[in-house]
Order: structure tokens, then sequence, then C-alpha cells
């Protein structure tokens, strides 16, 4: 199982806690592959983005209306997170009740 985050996320904490078997990678420190980036968005699509960010507020209008990838790409703290992969390839966002309970968490 994989998380992508950020370190001194809690939200990101709580996960790496609960999945302790898990290999956590910082998005700021590590980034993020252009193949999960892809597969998540096909997945999440817009809501991938995370729009309560500080890192969003901090975009100019023109910088926001660029595609989700690209955004991303640039700025990996936008994401919202965690992003966890299964060892089945089945993705999950954030650390919501839902994604515990399918965890089996």
């Amino acid at each position: 199982m994989q998380i992508w985050g950020l370190k001194n996320c809690d939200t990101c904490r709580k996960a790496k806690r609960a999945l302790p078997d898990a290999t956590f990678h910082d998005v700021r420190e590590q980034g993020i592959s252009d193949e999960i980036l892809t597969n998540a968005l096909e997945i999440f699509g817009d809501a991938l983005v995370n729009t309560k960010s500080t890192t969003w507020r901090g975009l100019t209008d023109v910088e926001r209306s660029r595609p989700a990838l690209e955004l991303l790409k640039e700025h990996p703290a936008l994401m919202k997170r965690p992003l966890i992969r299964t060892q089945t390839g089945d993705f999950y966002l954030s650390w919501s009740k839902d994604t515990q309970t399918a965890l089996g968490v």
C-alpha cells in the first residue's frame, strides 16, 4: 500500500499511523509521478485539487484556470490528501470514514 501526502499534514499522519506497513511519499519532497496523478485525476476528477488549501488561495485566477494535471505537477501540495493506493491498485482520496472502512481500519 502507498500513501501520498505531506509529512506535516495531521490527516496524513493519522493515515500513516493506521496503516503502518504502507509506504509514505511526501509529495513536496519526493513529488508524485505523472502516472499516479493521471490515474487519480481519472478517478477523482477535480476533487483531487484542494481548493481550500493555502496554496490554492495564493494562486492567481489565471493560474487557477490551468488544467489540474499541470497545477498538481507544479504545486504538489495542492493535492487533496492523503491519496492512497492499495496492493490491488484501488485508489482512495482523503481519510474519511468511508476510506477507513474500505481499508479495514
